[in-house]
This record gives C-alpha cells, sequence and structure tokens, in this order.
C-alpha cells in the first residue's frame, strides 16, 4: 500500500470508451485520473486493489493533452460577439482580464498560455507584468505559466505591427537594458528578440540562466548570427516567416535554423505557426513541417479583436483595422496578429500539412510543453503527468475540456 493515504484516499475517475493520446499514436484504453493526475491503472489495481469512484463515458472521443499557447495577446469572440482584452494596455485590473481571457480559452481547449505583451514603453510593463502571476488552472480558466515579451528588442526593419517609437537597443549591453523596459523578470517566461543587436548574445545567455526561453524574431539575423544566439541557448523562433528575412538561397536566415548543423548536439530549436490560413501559405506550412516535424508548436498570435465587428480596435500601441479574418495596422497591409483559435489552428495544420492526428494535436501539446521545459508534467498524458485534457470528436472540434482531472467547459447540445 502507498506510504500516502491522502493521495490514496483521494477520489479516482476512469475515462471509458475514449481513444487516448500517449507514446505519439492514439491508443483505444481508458484513462485514470487521481489527485489532478495521470494514474497508473496496474499499480492501481495489484498495489492498492483499487477501483473508480467515478466513469465518464466520452462516446468514442479522443483524449488530447490540453493545448498550451505561447503566443496569445488575448482572445476569443463570445457566441453574442466579440470583446477585447488586450494584454499591453495598462491599467489598474490587469488579472481581471487575463482571467477573462483565461476562462473564455478553455472552449478552444487551451488549458495553459502565455500571456504575451507587444512593444510598449517602459511605464506599461512596469504596471502591467506586476499583475500577471503565474498560476494553475482551474474551473476559474486556463493557467498561466508566464508572461511571453515580444519586444521591444527587435529589428526596426521587421517591426510589423509592433510601434517603432517603443523599439529598443541593448544600449547599456545586457540585464540592465531589460530591467529599464521591463522593470522586474518575475513571471517572465519567454523573451522575443532580435539576435543582430549589438550585445544581444549576453543577454540571451543571461535569460537562458535564469530559466527564461529566448525566442528569436521580428529580426533581419542572417543564419551565422541565429546560430550563435541559439549556441548561447536561444531555443524558439517566434511565427516562423513572419516579421524576418525570406528564405534566400546563399543565407537563409532564421529559417535556417531548421535544418542547422551548427545546433549543439542534443537540442531542439522550436518554432511558432499561425496556421490560421492567412499567416503563413499552405505550401510554406508543409515545408517547414516535412522540414523540422518535431520543433513545429502551433501559436495563435491572437489580438483582442478576436470576435470584434470589421472596423478600427487597439492593439497595445497601435491602432488596427479589422477586415474580414484579416487584422491590420491601420492604413497599411501590415499583418497585426491573427484572430484564429488554437483548435481552429489544429484543425488548419492537419488540414494544409497533411499531418497525422496525432502530429497535429502534439503540436499543440506536447511541443510548446517541450519548448517551456515543462513535458515532465504537461503536454502529454503519461503517468503522474497533470490531466489537463481536452476531448475532441473525430474532425478535431473540442467537446469538452479538463483541468487536473476535472470538468472546466463543456460543449452544449
Amino acid at each position: 500500500m502507498p506510504s500516502n493515504k491522502s493521495v490514496s484516499d483521494a477520489p479516482i475517475t476512469q475515462f471509458i470508451n475514449c481513444r487516448i493520446l500517449r507514446d505519439h499514436r492514439l491508443q483505444r484504453e481508458d484513462l485514470w485520473v487521481r489527485d489532478g493526475r495521470i494514474l497508473d491503472p496496474e499499480k492501481l489495481f495489484f498495489d492498492e486493489q483499487g477501483y473508480a469512484d467515478k466513469r465518464v463515458d466520452c462516446e468514442g472521443s479522443i483524449i488530447a493533452p490540453g493545448f498550451i499557447d505561447v503566443q496569445i495577446n488575448a482572445v476569443c469572440p463570445l457566441p453574442a460577439g466579440g470583446y477585447g482584452i488586450d494584454f499591453s494596455q495598462a491599467s489598474e485590473d490587469v488579472s481581471s482580464g487575463v482571467s477573462f481571457v483565461a476562462k473564455k480559452i478553455l472552449e478552444h481547449g487551451v488549458t495553459s498560455f502565455l500571456p504575451t505583451l507587444v512593444t510598449s514603453p517602459p511605464s506599461v510593463y512596469h504596471k502591467v507584468l506586476p499583475q500577471i502571476k503565474v498560476h494553475n488552472g482551474g474551473v476559474h480558466g486556463a493557467g498561466v505559466l508566464g508572461c511571453h515579451l515580444e519586444g521591444p528588442f527587435i529589428s526596426v526593419e521587421k517591426k510589423g505591427a509592433h510601434p517603432e517609437q517603443f523599439l529598443r537597443t541593448f544600449k547599456s549591453g545586457g540585464i540592465k537594458d531589460l530591467r529599464e523596459a521591463y522593470g522586474s523578470l518575475d513571471n517572465v517566461a519567454m523573451v522575443t528578440l532580435a539576435p543582430e543587436l549589438a550585445s544581444s548574445q549576453s543577454v540571451v545567455r543571461e535569460l537562458c540562466q535564469r530559466g527564461i526561453t529566448v525566442s528569436l524574431g521580428h529580426s533581419v539575423a542572417n543564419l551565422s548570427q541565429a546560430e550563435e544566439a541559439v549556441q548561447h541557448g536561444a531555443s524558439f523562433i517566434t511565427h516562423l516567416f513572419n516579421a524576418m528575412l525570406p528564405f534566400h538561397h546563399r543565407d537563409p536566415g532564421i529559417v535556417g535554423l531548421l535544418t542547422s548543423d551548427q545546433v549543439p548536439a542534443g537540442r531542439t530549436v522550436y518554432y511558432g505557426m499561425i496556421a490560421d490560413g492567412i499567416h503563413t501559405n499552405p505550401a510554406a506550412l508543409r515545408i517547414a513541417h516535412r522540414a523540422h516535424p518535431s520543433g513545429l508548436v502551433l501559436v495563435t498570435d491572437a489580438i483582442m479583436a478576436m470576435g470584434l465587428p470589421p472596423g478600427h480596435h487597439t492593439l497595445g500601441q497601435q491602432v488596427i483595422e479589422i477586415q474580414g479574418l484579416h487584422a491590420y495596422v491601420a492604413g497599411t497591409t501590415t499583418l497585426s496578429g491573427s484572430i484564429a483559435t488554437m483548435d481552429m489552428c489544429v484543425r488548419h495544420f492537419k488540414h494544409a500539412s497533411g499531418c497525422s492526428v496525432e502530429e497535429a494535436l502534439e503540436a499543440a501539446s506536447l511541443h510548446p510543453a517541450q519548448l517551456l521545459g515543462i513535458s515532465h508534467r504537461k503536454g502529454n498524458l503519461d503517468y503522474r503527468s497533470d490531466a489537463d485534457l481536452v476531448l475532441l470528436d473525430d474532425a478535431l472540434s473540442v467537446k469538452a475540456t479538463y483541468i487536473s482531472g476535472e470538468e472546466v467547459w463543456r460543449k452544449g447540445p
């Protein structure tokens, strides 16, 4: 018998009539959960002679790990119309906006996310960041794994929708610049920067030593500069193909990291893809996936205008314009984030790439967990992993979402 009686006494839930994603394939077997974690049924049967306190009939559903969105500026539509929460807008109650977003993205299968701030003045970072706390998910909403700071240390030439007047360089040559811009680095999980900026490599090294994921993006870096950043610890590419030099056969730039032979042994370079059918042509999506399938991470890059009517809205310090499924910097043809949802991206990625169901689901769960170094507890359905689950039908539409084994959202009849 286990020595921890409180754990053994916790109720056990058995998910039946399902196909679960484990070891990179869908397997027709039950899933057992106790105390918020996935349970090994053999140990339960033979060591504890235990049984299920509750059974959930999944009616043939797929059970996948909960989705993890590492780049979301804001959120998704309400059935009765849109709404707007923008993490890059300073307010007295940022936490309530984060909570609202966290609650709404449950219906898209997202159980953990990184609230993302685009380039902003220091006053915004200093006010907003202390209000966004890392916390576990639950019935109140998806868990916050930390913030993703996209800018302001990026290229003027590839600023995209980021306001040029707030872009910065590493004038002091290191961590001092980060502190001046951001204030505290507490609760920061990822920073996107341009590796061609002077002194960027020491910053990459410092951030990685602090356990913060460094992503390369909004950049005109050549391949050599990108490889150097990876050798110093960078491990992600922000929205591949977007806001970077296009692939060139003599110098493929950041895109070349997908097949670089200069990536340190045992390391994986991951890359974000906005699979919304707008930001990346399906052929480009296929090229990236076939070149480096294990590194592909689906992101929404969702903005606060999701679900809002056509017209002008705001993203951080910029005015954006919604035209159908496109979001532009007002008065330009510069794309400004997406209005996609994670489940939509999963479906489009599978359709456009021709990948398997398993690959599509892992791009939204396992790969982002591996990127963030949390795959020992999230992004998979291994024994003892967190029981963050999404139930889907064969068309990969979300039927229900669970966090720590508890139902937090279910599609209505």
